[in-house]
């Protein structure tokens, strides 16, 4: 059986990798499955506090296998369902722990729109990525219309989605949809950012502030306001809060408890 996915766990971060080499990581129905089966286990797993997904290789993920879609097997019916983050890729964003997206090399289609779906973006300064469905003569799949909008505003959404025109890291952290970083170490980079979360930041408090930031979306600010103060009352008293302070009066390393 081919592996799809390589996984690498180090100092509580797993980089998960999309492993085609021989299809420069198309997507496939393997892959998809695959990648849905790690990410939940990684987050029910203790010792994962932090998940890192990129493409082994030069690329990241360059859009559906054309050999599937010559085929007739890349489409996939999915059962409907009104539940936001209970879409087909939504659920990435209903993970408890923080999911970044390293974007090593190019990224099209249903690959860019899985980044979409990640905590945080971070990109190579020479990878290219692209919308690529108005050129394809496919319309804005798996959410993207809505999703790009609240990333980086309607104007640059519009022109991403209608245009289909690539990108280089450097317009992409100019528009605000992933932080660029030298091609040089690039991994190595984002996965320094993510050990930092790993290492010195409270897993409760990340799981709670990724709850808030996804009902914010559909919040007033009164109600966005009102639970942050529930939370916050919450927190009072918890073993996150004591040992926030502690190590930090301390001026020794944070012992955060890992999630149940």
């Amino acid at each position: 059986m081919e592996h799809v996915l390589l996984q690498r766990l180090q100092h509580a971060v797993l980089t998960i990798s999309f492993n085609r080499p021989d299809a420069r990581n198309a997507w496939n129905h393997a892959l998809e499955d695959a990648l849905r089966e790690a990410l939940l286990a990684a987050d029910a797993n203790p010792d994962v506090r932090v998940i890192v997904l990129t493409g082994a290789g030069k690329t990241f993920c360059p859009g559906p296998d054309p050999k599937a879609i010559s085929s007739g097997q890349s489409h996939r019916e999915v059962e409907p369902s009104s539940d936001d983050f209970s879409q087909r890729y939504s659920y990435m964003l209903g993970l408890r722990k923080p999911l970044v997206a390293a974007i090593n090399g190019a990224a099209a289609g249903v690959g860019f729109c899985l980044t979409l779906y990640c905590d945080l973006r971070f990109i190579a300064e020479n990878a290219k990525i692209t919308t690529a469905f108005s050129r394809r003569g496919l319309v804005a799949e798996h959410g993207s219309a809505w999703m790009l909008p609240r990333l980086i505003g309607w104007m640059n959404a519009a022109d991403l989605l209608l245009s289909g025109r690539v990108l280089s890291g450097r317009e992409a952290e100019a528009i605000g949809l992933a932080r660029c970083l030298a091609g040089e170490d690039f991994l190595a980079g984002v996965e320094a950012y993510a050990c930092d979360l790993a290492q010195h930041c409270s897993p409760r408090s990340m799981m709670i502030i990724k709850q808030q930031l996804r009902q914010a979306w559909s919040q007033s600010l009164a109600q966005a306001t009102a639970l942050s103060t529930h939370e916050t009352s919450r927190c009072i008293g918890s073993e996150d809060v004591a040992e926030g302070m502690a190590h930090f009066l301390a001026k020794r390393p944070a012992r955060f408890p890992s999630l149940p």
